[in-house]
């Protein structure tokens, strides 16, 4: 079976994981600072919290953002659950803003409608969870644009991003129009550390916030104590109610080495993105846009003449391992218990009914990925 993604582990990325485990630190020594600084260097970024999942660090950026309790978020409804869950886990309410048709990012004609009644029934939100899906930057500019004369906070998901930039030229993670960035190592992403996340910001207060949340509310810091508390080298003190979130030495060793590759495996997934777009071109089906800057996380299709059950399980059969990109948010159980509807989002429904994720990942041979167009071809005859 060719999976729709998977990741690439060399020699050097061994032998930097066992370096650590010879050594006397296997958490909460020097690689995680090293991680941290490492992801500012490539992104531009000021500050980066490294932590043990995206999740993880999308549930810190709320925390940070200061979101509680009758509080609003809204993020988009095409990705995966944690999106929206980081909200909930604060005790805020979750909304939707349906995606545009072409980009299957966060509409922003239609954000722009949402902002306008909200702001007249009171209903704004304290923050946006903005999602670049399959690696696509949302149009940052234009969105910060919008929200900046309501203070709403910012927030890129951006666990499918690194490595790529936005409509503007800049990296995603440079946080040039949002107030955090949150990144996922998973796998299957542009690089991974096996598990791990990062929050990524400029504002020194906010980052401060997100790493002592991520080490139990705990500080060592001694500025933070009494001064008969400061002559004590033991002391340390919790100051909230925080998480065990930590990245370990091991992650992060892992990915101090993938970074050094980053750039290869962007330049790889965009060769292999572009003899899709090549070579799909005749079919009937709807191609993702053309992105020059986009890290190409995800392959998506939409089958315009086709039934999707029918095309996936005769690609399966066949050893191509094709996936859906996603169930939208409010099709799971729990938000339907919560009351929303398919209705309110049209465009992602339809995408969602018909989508495809092809294979696409940096060591995706040419005969492979020629094995999935030749049989999607003959599927789709």
């Amino acid at each position: 079976m060719i999976p729709y993604g998977s990741h690439s582990i060399d020699a050097g990325d061994i032998n930097a994981v066992v370096d650590v485990l010879e050594n006397a630190f296997l958490t909460q020594g020097q690689q995680v600072p090293l991680f941290e600084k490492n992801l500012c260097d490539y992104t531009g970024a000021r500050y980066a919290v490294a932590v043990n999942s995206g999740t993880s660090a999308l549930h810190l950026a709320c925390i940070a953002a200061g979101i509680g309790k009758g509080d609003r978020v809204w993020t988009s409804p095409n990705s995966f659950a944690a999106s929206a869950n980081c909200a909930l886990y604060c005790g805020a309410d979750v909304d939707f803003v349906d995606i545009d048709p072409r980009t299957r990012n966060m509409s922003v004609a239609l954000l722009a409608e949402k902002l306008v009644s909200a702001n007249a029934n009171g209903t704004l939100p304290k923050a946006i969870v903005v999602v670049h899906f399959a690696g696509s930057s949302c149009d940052m500019e234009a969105i910060h644009r919008l929200t900046s004369c309501y203070g709403i906070i910012i927030i890129e998901d951006a666990a499918h991003g690194l490595g790529g930039k936005d409509k503007s030229g800049h990296p995603i993670g440079a946080c040039k129009f949002s107030d955090m960035a949150v990144m996922s190592f998973h796998p299957v992403k542009s690089m991974t550390t096996a598990e791990g996340g990062a929050v990524l910001t400029n504002n020194e207060s906010l980052a401060n916030n997100v790493r002592l949340h991520a080490s139990h509310g705990i500080t060592k810091n001694s500025k933070d104590f009494s001064e008969q508390e400061q002559g004590n080298a033991w002391f340390y003190s919790q100051q909230s109610l925080g998480f065990n979130y930590r990245l370990s030495d091991l992650h992060a060793a892992l990915g101090n080495s993938q970074i050094k590759r980053l750039d290869s495996f962007i330049a790889a997934r965009r060769a292999k993105a572009e003899v899709y777009h090549q070579a799909l071109a005749s079919l009937p089906i709807e191609l993702p846009e053309r992105d020059a800057n986009s890290a190409w996380h995800l392959y998506t299709i939409e089958l315009t003449m086709h039934d999707r059950k029918k095309v996936f399980d005769e690609l399966r059969d066949r050893g191509v391992g094709v996936n859906v990109h996603y169930i939208p948010i409010y099709h799971h159980v729990y938000y339907k218990n919560l009351g929303y509807s398919a209705d309110d989002y049209p465009n992602c429904e339809r995408y969602y009914n018909n989508t495809l994720t092809l294979p696409l990942y940096s060591e995706l041979t040419a005969d492979m990925q020629n094995s999935v167009i030749d049989i999607l071809h003959e599927v789709l005859k």
